[in-house]
């Protein structure tokens, strides 16, 4: 069964570029250490590199990465290497990647490409013959709204069939993002109240304390919306908002994910402020008079059973305070105030915290009483750390399982549909992005949104 079998060669397109050099590379070293690298890897790009300058390459991307701890790893890496230069558009490019496979039968395509080539490599490879028992991993974003996720689709199954397509998001192949789903489903105490009947909102904050660097031609493209929310932060909620899967199969996971997207109301003209940090428009590749966003914060609601009336307020930025992402489910408080400072509690008292990043944890919070007569308490909270030494890095997991025909931590095509369907509506039509000061917590206006429910829950990275 297709499912069941293992690549036997693993073909990178754009193995010149930065997500190569910053991300891949250090994954298949990694692999390398392991023993789980054996197959052949066969880089594709335009420039005419020679083999010993792709060595170099991926030497100095190991080096930078955490340094070379294992020479045999190293080496047993580069001999695996091959190199096709060529033009996507050129068959002979894809006649000179079948050469340099070999006997391989069963290779996996990964497309570390603009969104703007996918199509041609994916076409490229259903004409040279070089789809059939073939696998294709397709790198985020898959689209850029409902339309172009919905053709793009399209052309990926007229070479592929679904269960052959590996849509990949690094942020699912975190740690810390499995974590939840293990630590809703393997404890029973949460399940009772994890519900609309004693969640009063849940919010999710990913920060950066940086701009967008180099990356601004492909930023003012996308924004903060499509590059973060729709994807990364939409996962989360799908894993917490998620009912119980029949089974341990990534199938029954998959179609309890989908589910949530298509119970989210589509956003709303008001629902969401779009903020653009202070000198963005005048980075490098960037239009002067962008209106891009930098910033997104969005309520969102889920019209099902469980979540009925519960808001879910997403929030992402760059040139924020500090770099950190953080969940907090906030309870409802008892429905009796029996105790004497019971109406002088000020914040949040009971509350489940997921950290994301810098580390992993989970934190329970609540009062407790303190000594003497008085019925008087102060908060705590009970911190869960949930850091691993030797973890592997989300882009070694991913590759190891797309390789490997595990489809669990990726996306499948109706979900994906599913959340574009939700931000459709505000792709265009939108308020104009509010401008923010770098290194605060984005315009004012983006705490209108949340101001009923207590205010946002800022992260830092040190917490």
């Amino acid at each position: 069964m297709m499912a069941k079998s293992q690549s036997d060669a693993l073909v990178i397109f754009g193995v010149t570029g930065d997500l190569a050099h910053k991300m891949i590379f250090p994954a298949l070293y990694a692999m390398a250490k392991r023993g789980a690298l054996k197959v052949p890897v066969i880089g594709v790009a335009f420039p005419k590199w020679s083999l010993e300058r792709l060595h170099k390459r991926v030497t100095d991307s190991i080096e930078r990465a955490g340094g070379v701890d294992n020479k045999r790893a190293l080496q047993l890496l580069l001999s695996q290497l091959k190199y096709v230069s060529g033009d996507y558009q050129d068959a002979k490019t894809f006649s000179a990647i079948k050469e340099a496979l070999g006997n391989a039968r069963r290779p996996a395509h990964y497309l570390a490409i603009p969104p703007s080539l996918f199509e041609t490599v994916i076409r490229g490879l259903g004409a040279a013959k070089l789809a059939e028992h073939a696998r294709v991993i397709v790198e985020k974003p898959f689209g850029r709204d409902l339309a172009s996720a919905q053709e793009l689709n399209k052309v990926a199954h007229t070479v592929f069939p679904e269960d052959s397509i590996f849509r990949i998001d690094h942020y699912l192949g975190k740690e810390a993002i499995m974590n939840i789903l293990y630590f809703r489903f393997a404890n029973s105490f949460l399940e009772p109240i994890w519900n609309r009947n004693y969640v009063a909102s849940v919010q999710i904050t990913l920060s950066e304390d940086f701009g967008v660097g180099k990356r601004g031609a492909f930023y003012d493209t996308a924004g903060c919306l499509r590059d973060v929310i729709q994807n990364h932060l939409f996962q989360v909620v799908a894993l917490l908002a998620m009912e119980p899967p029949a089974g341990r199969d990534f199938g029954a996971v998959h179609n309890e994910k989908a589910k949530v997207f298509k119970a989210m109301r589509p956003l709303g003209l008001n629902d969401l402020v779009r903020g653009q940090y202070a000198g963005y428009r005048l980075e490098p590749d960037v239009a002067k008079r962008s209106d891009v966003e930098t910033f997104c914060a969005l309520q969102l609601f889920i019209d099902s059973w469980r979540w009925d009336g519960v808001p879910w307020y997403l929030r992402s930025g760059k040139f924020l305070p500090d770099t950190a992402t953080e969940i907090l489910v906030e309870l409802k408080p008892p429905p009796q105030k029996l105790f004497a400072d019971a109406g002088s509690v000020t914040g949040r008292s009971n509350y489940v915290r997921f950290r994301l990043s810098p580390n992993s944890a989970v934190a329970l919070a609540a009062r407790v009483k303190l000594a003497g007569k008085d019925f008087v308490g102060e908060q705590r909270e009970l911190y869960l750390s949930e850091e691993r030494p030797g973890e592997e890095t989300p882009y070694e997991r991913l590759l190891g399982d797309a390789m490997a025909g595990n489809g669990a931590l990726f996306t499948r095509e109706d979900a994906v549909e599913a959340a574009w369907a939700v931000v459709d509506p505000v792709l265009k039509d939108h308020h104009r992005v509010r401008p923010y000061k770098r290194h605060t917590w984005g315009p004012k206006e983006a705490d209108t949104i949340i101001a009923a429910d207590g205010g946002w829950h800022n992260p830092s990275s040190t917490a």
